[in-house]
């Protein structure tokens, strides 16, 4: 019956599960022999080594590099591969329904709560009372409990993620736009908005662009900079249709009467969009910096921390103003893996603070140990990342909304009858205080049948 439930609820997972979440970066192409390798892995481990599977490819070279350092101790070798996000789910779907999962690999906010009831990944409580290189206290407490059900711990954080505002400096030089601050509301990102999608459409240029189903580096932080919640804190409930809620939604609806059309961005992607030089402004997760980074314009591109909500009118940002959705992925083993002791001294070291001062040095990721993350404004030389750093100081973090059965309520609000109206049709403001009464409705619902 476990496995009947886990496999009908994969499949709907699998269908809906947000790029826009940590590590799930658009770019994450399979390596050439990701698929043989994955399905190779129980024998590998067997074998003296360990199969570790994840899905994004700017990671691999760091993560190997680290990995390597634990197999000169250990002298048991470690073969990282990356399949591609929609696959990375299927094969794992796949190995828990009989088949062979990897050593290791990564677990999300979206999926972790089926692996972990259905008993599919190891339960590591054991393995962390006995070491002395992982204390639960020193990681950022979303993800630690995310992690966790029913007062056990499946999976170590592995990192943290962060949302920036990212310009096209050439495009606001180009257009006569000031280019957007620190101190920059959401007004001030739908005035520069318009003027660049204005002065730009000769050009095909906009000044702004968003992929809707991007929760978390999206809108999400609009409806709590604006004083709501998606998901309240105790996970039973949402204030998205309530006063606040419609009113950072509504400030969502006047920006994409200047952005580039939600048609537009089905075809093309915000990403592509902004690399083509069409798109003056985007907002962006840590773990995509990467793709930027080694773009061909990249001189061009900055980062800004995110925008606020002026929602005293004082013209400062106060605390509560300014929120950044933060997420973190976590290192799990399989509960059928060979060799579960070499398997948690790998995760083990990943996670270890020198593990992770590592991982931020050389620019994988930020992480999910806290207090570490300095070494990841550094890590690209030339480029100024610091506010994804920053507005852990300067702002507020909250953890990516879940529930449960996250892709419930989440497919749902990409429906019509929900946010898709509004989306296609940003015109009015009726259809958006309208859509976040319907997505109050379509959460709780959701919740009261988990």
């Amino acid at each position: 019956m476990k496995m009947r439930k886990l496999m009908s609820l994969a499949l709907a997972g699998v269908m809906v599960l947000s790029l826009a979440a940590c590590g799930g970066g658009s770019s994450a192409p399979a390596s050439s022999d990701s698929a043989d390798a994955a399905a190779e892995s129980s024998d590998a481990s067997a074998g003296g080594s360990l199969q570790v599977n994840i899905w994004d490819n700017n990671q691999l070279a760091g993560l190997q590099e680290i990995a390597d350092e634990w197999s000169a101790t250990s002298g048991v070798t470690v073969k990282i591969n990356v399949v591609d996000w929609d696959n990375y789910w299927t094969l794992l779907e796949a190995g828990a329904s009989g088949g062979e999962m990897p050593d290791v690999f990564w677990m999300h906010s979206n999926t972790a709560q089926m692996y972990m009831e259905n008993d599919l990944l190891l339960n590591l409580d054991d393995y962390i009372a006995a070491d002395d290189a992982i204390d639960l206290n020193n990681y950022y407490e979303g993800i630690v409990a995310l992690y966790n059900s029913n007062g056990h711990q499946y999976a170590l954080p592995k990192d943290h993620d962060t949302i920036a505002l990212l310009y096209n400096q050439a495009i606001f030089d180009k257009y006569g736009v000031e280019t957007p601050t620190d101190d920059w509301t959401w007004e001030d990102v739908y005035n520069a908005a318009a003027k660049i999608t204005e002065a730009g459409a000769a050009d095909g240029v906009y000044g702004y662009a968003i992929n809707t189903s991007n929760n978390q580096d999206g809108w999400y932080n609009l409806v709590y900079d604006y004083g709501a919640q998606v998901i309240t804190d105790d996970h039973k409930g949402t204030t998205i249709g309530s006063d606040a809620g419609k009113a950072g939604m509504e400030m969502m609806r006047k920006i994409l009467t200047v952005a580039a059309p939600q048609a537009t961005v089905a075809e093309t992607g915000t990403d592509s969009l902004f690399q083509s030089n069409l798109v003056g402004m985007i907002t962006q997760g840590s773990w995509m910096i990467n793709s930027f980074y080694k773009a061909e314009n990249h001189a061009d591109y900055k980062w800004a921390m995110m925008p606020y909500a002026d929602v005293n009118g004082n013209g400062a940002c106060d605390k509560g103003e300014r929120w950044s959705a933060y997420n973190g992925l976590g290192w799990a083993i399989s509960a059928s893996c060979a060799n579960p002791d070499a398997a948690y001294s790998l995760i083990s070291y990943f996670c270890s603070e020198e593990g992770q001062k590592k991982q931020a040095e050389l620019g994988v990721t930020m992480a999910g140990y806290k207090g570490v993350s300095e070494e990841f404004a550094n890590a690209f030389e030339g480029m100024d990342v610091s506010p994804f750093v920053r507005i852990e100081e300067e702002g507020d973090l909250y953890f990516r909304p879940y529930t449960r059965n996250t892709t419930v309520w989440e497919d749902a609000l990409q429906q019509a009858g929900a946010f898709l109206d509004p989306w296609q049709d940003p015109s009015d403001p009726a259809k958006m205080a309208a859509a976040c009464d319907n997505a109050q409705k379509i959460i709780e619902d959701a919740i009261a049948n988990e």
